[in-house]
């Protein structure tokens, strides 16, 4: 695998890992009863895994014209290391919605 594969498996594992970080973040000001920085936080998630993604669908399309450049263990990770971090914040939005509901329900 050549130097730009290397830097494009890199790009995803920074956005995906930035989106993670803000993924835990956001669950973290949920617990605290922060919504809107919970809100706020997810939000940059959305931007940082979209950002992966869309180096993702550029590698896709290249493998879509032949011009693939082959697999390493660092685009599996990379591709991996998305995933996770897409997963995590789908779930950080279902768990942010538990602290918002046991929120309203212990003020009402």
């Amino acid at each position: 695998m050549n130097d730009k594969m290397n830097e494009i498996a890199f790009q995803i594992i920074l956005f995906a890992g930035n989106g993670k970080s803000s993924a835990m973040e956001a669950i973290q000001a949920a617990k605290d009863g922060d919504f809107k920085e919970a809100d706020a936080k997810l939000k940059e998630a959305g931007e940082e895994l979209s950002k992966a993604h869309g180096v993702q669908t550029e590698l896709l399309q290249e493998e879509a014209k032949g011009e693939g450049k082959g697999v390493s263990v660092i685009l599996v990770h990379s591709q991996d290391h998305l995933m996770t971090a897409m997963t995590l914040r789908d779930l950080a939005v279902e768990i942010i919605e538990l602290h918002r509901l046991r929120k309203e329900e212990a003020e009402s």
